[in-house]
């Protein structure tokens, strides 16, 4: 006697990204960013004035790179230590559920891949309308200053920024948007967070949001924050290494108003 089966229940296909926290959770990291910075950039600025620059006014000392670095250092490890009890509370693992995921032995091609992509866009910023002078100029004003920013921009900068932009962000946008909205909507704050620093200019903001693509995609295609870092280090290396270069070793700073 023959006996119908029962027919198989629908099979959704998987979401492409189904991180363990929610849009919310990435407001609520922005606004712990938000009020770290300005906590701690109040705090360290105020003690840094009485203890050591007595002489100077306190706007004077909040515009002291080292101060400001020290700050946004300090504000990072809030916000690093939020983000660590956060994913330890959705889903255990931290660094699992991040898909940090290190690429082992392709790790130094996504690193010279970062090299690649800066004078490829640097290429393009020669015929865009960039201006010559722009607030993050203000790092660069010393030898010591220059050096600083540059052992930060390839060390906790692009650590904490991969960690929100494409570990945390992304997910969720692409999770709600899918892959190409996820991208593109992750790039385009990436871009706008470097706004300020470049004046709001269209063309240097432009740039930043093509960077963005580069390490959104990375991070898409690999399903490796780690990858994106490693390309992000790459690029920010490479920039740094040629002002480096550029300067005679930090000491002709004038070379890069030129």
């Amino acid at each position: 006697m023959y006996t119908a089966e029962p027919p198989s229940p629908i099979q959704t296909p998987p979401k492409v990204e189904d991180p363990p926290w929610s849009g919310w959770d990435v407001l609520m990291l922005i606004a712990v960013t938000i009020g770290a910075s300005f906590l701690l950039s109040l705090g360290v600025v105020t003690l840094v004035w009485v203890l050591i620059y007595k002489t100077k006014s306190w706007v004077d000392v909040a515009r002291i790179p080292e101060v400001v670095l020290l700050a946004q250092l300090l504000a990072y490890v809030v916000v690093l230590f939020v983000m660590y009890r956060l994913v330890r509370i959705r889903a255990g693992a931290f660094w699992q559920a991040l898909r940090w995921n290190w690429p082992r032995e392709r790790w130094i091609g996504f690193l010279l891949g970062g090299g690649v992509l800066f004078f490829v866009l640097a290429s393009l910023g020669r015929f865009l309308p960039i201006p010559k002078n722009l607030p993050i100029d203000q790092f660069f004003q010393t030898g010591r200053e220059a050096a600083i920013m540059s052992i930060f921009a390839v060390t906790v900068a692009p650590l904490m920024e991969e960690l929100f932009f494409r570990g945390f962000l992304y997910p969720v946008l692409a999770r709600r948007l899918g892959m190409f909205g996820g991208i593109l909507l992750t790039s385009l704050a990436f871009g706008l967070l470097h706004g300020g620093q470049l004046k709001y200019s269209w063309a240097a903001v432009l740039i930043i949001f093509l960077v963005g693509v580069a390490l959104t995609t990375v991070r898409a295609l690999t399903k490796s924050v780690a990858a994106s870092f490693l390309l992000h280090v790459g690029y920010n290396g490479a920039l740094s290494l040629l002002m480096f270069i550029g300067t005679d070793g930090f000491r002709h700073l004038e070379k890069l108003s030129q």
